[in-house]
Formats: C-alpha cells, structure tokens, sequence
C-alpha cells in the first residue's frame, strides 16, 4: 500500500514530525493493546463499573473529548499524572528494534520531533526500545500541550510556538487522519501511517477516520521505506 513521495514534494521541509503510537513502530506490535487495558482497569476501578461497561465510558470519552485522560479530568477531575503513570506501566520489549528506521530517520534533512498525546516517559521508553531516541531533537507530549489533546487546533498552536516550527516547512506523520486536519489546514505536508493490509473496516470505526481523508497527502503501510524514498 505504500505510496512512494517523489524527493521534490518534501524538499521544503525542515522540520518532521511523527506520531508516536501505531506511527513510529508498526501497529501489529500491538503494543498500544496495554495501554488500552490498563485504561479500561483503571475507568472500571475509578467508577466501580464491570469491565465491559467500563470500556464503553473509555471509548466514548475517547469519541467525544480526544482522548479518555481528557474525558475522565472533565467528568471526574481525576489526577492526570496518576492516570499517565499506571496506563504506560507496561511492557516495552514488545517492540523490536529498528535500526532502519532510525538510518531513516537520520538521513532527514532538519530537526526531528516526536507529538504525542501520551507523556513524555512513554514516548521515550518505545522510542529506547525502539533504538531511535536518539534521532530526535525533542518531544512534545500531552502534558506539554496543557492536557488538550490532539485533534484539537489550540495543542498544535503551541507546539508551533514553542518548538520554533513555521508548518509550511514541516511534514507530520500520523496513525489518525484526524489528527493530521490542523497540520493540513496550516501548510504541512501530511502522510498517514497504516497497519498492514489495512482494510476500509479495519479495527473500530472511529480509528478508520474515513470522513477526514482530506487531510492526507500521502499514505503508507511502511514508514522505513517512505522515509528512505525521501533520501535514498
């Protein structure tokens, strides 16, 4: 499925900004499988709910505020340092590390930064694992962004403003094609990552984000190789 940038469409670019979970390392690691039950466990200890209703709230906090931390902090005023530090308790050596794509990664002309909408551990744990911390230049995570996740339009403002970053000379790289509607909207060059034989039904509807297609310049199941087509 991937589908090869020529050189010339990414020229402009200096900075690159990646994702981290289902972007960075491929989505049939499964790896964001804990995170999903230890958010679950979590929603059913908070609420004192059977699992199965607790993963219904999860998911609809998930559809309705971004992401369940914020949904959770709107109708439960949790404590968001609590919550990010029991849902990433898990086990990195899911990931296998990937010297190619970090070569990849290297080869990038300009500055390198990981945004997520977990925490700054996390992403620094999978990007260890991963053996690619190393390549990057810094990490934007959801703390950083005063808790509003991504989609929203206010976290990417900041993000701008505080890495230095003028969009029209940046590129994002996305699991969600929601996620990539502000970089779109602002000038950046957009590729979303997607699993392996990805199917139009693929996993829960609102992962597919079909309505926000727009938004994508580019498509790839492969991020190493879409990288390296940028810079042999």
């Amino acid at each position: 499925m991937t589908n090869l940038p020529e050189p010339r469409h990414f020229a402009h670019v200096t900075d690159w900004v990646f994702d981290m979970d289902n972007t960075l390392y491929p989505h049939d690691t499964n790896l964001f499988s804990q995170i999903d039950v230890r958010m679950t466990s979590y929603v059913s200890e908070l609420l004192q709910l059977p699992r199965d209703e607790a993963r219904k709230v999860q998911k609809r906090f998930y559809q309705e505020y971004g992401t369940t931390l914020k949904g959770l902090m709107e109708c439960h005023d949790i404590d968001p340092d609590d919550f990010l530090a029991k849902v990433h308790d898990i086990d990195y050596t899911w990931l296998k590390p990937d010297p190619l794509l970090g070569e990849a990664i290297a080869r990038l002309p300009g500055r390198k930064f990981i945004y997520t909408n977990g925490d700054r551990k996390h992403a620094e744990n999978a990007a260890a694992q991963l053996g690619i911390l190393d390549r990057f230049d810094d990490i934007f995570d959801i703390v950083a962004a005063q808790l509003v996740p991504k989609p929203e339009r206010a976290p990417y403002e900041l993000f701008y403003k505080q890495c230095g970053i003028n969009p029209q000379k940046a590129a994002m790289f996305e699991d969600l094609a929601r996620n990539l509607t502000v970089p779109k909207s602002t000038g950046m060059r957009t590729v979303l990552i997607v699993p392996n034989n990805f199917e139009p039904d693929f996993s829960e509807i609102w992962e597919s984000d079909p309505a926000f297609t727009d938004s994508v310049d580019f498509v790839t199941d492969n991020l190493t190789e879409f990288l390296t087509a940028l810079h042999p």
